[in-house]
């Protein structure tokens, strides 16, 4: 008799995001270049030297993706946890990003939030957590000016074509 595997595998979350792109060898380097992504693999995809599935480590999660078939745009929205915000934007400049929103003041949640936008289209909100705040205290912050100025940063769109 087999015994049925654990539900989800080992290194994997119950969830996994899908990174869905035109040049997913492209996005592979952006990875790895901004987040020290380790690529766990690549399958080839139908056309010639393209991407029907590949998967990478950010950290401790896997992200996989694979080269569009899809007639529309696609973008993935991913949080990325972080030590360091503007460190982690920096290097995602570097690595051909734009920045969307400068790193925020603290969040009333404790986080520090920036975003960036790759130069696949894809978003992403990298926050370092600064600070552990009871859930009960989060609503309460909410009314501090201080915690309303840094949401409102959050809504700031700096990145070219952002609305």
């Amino acid at each position: 008799m087999t015994t049925k595997p654990a539900p989800i595998p080992d290194g994997y979350g119950t969830v996994t995001p899908w990174m869905v792109t035109e040049d997913t060898a492209g996005l592979l380097d952006f990875l790895k270049a901004a987040f020290d992504a380790k690529e766990l693999g690549r399958v080839e995809g139908p056309e010639p030297g393209g991407i029907g599935h590949a998967e990478a480590r950010i950290g401790t999660s896997i992200v996989m993706m694979f080269d569009s078939p899809f007639k529309v745009e696609t973008p993935a929205l991913l949080r990325l946890y972080v030590d360091d915000a503007e460190e982690a934007i920096r290097r995602a400049v570097d690595a051909g990003a734009a920045v969307v929103t400068p790193v925020t003041d603290v969040q009333a949640w404790g986080d520090r939030v920036g975003r960036v936008r790759d130069p696949f289209g894809n978003l992403y909100w990298l926050q370092e957590r600064v600070e552990e705040v009871d859930p009960a205290e989060v609503p309460e912050r909410f009314q501090d000016p201080k915690y309303v100025k840094a949401m409102e940063q959050t809504q700031v769109m700096e990145a070219p074509g952002m609305v």
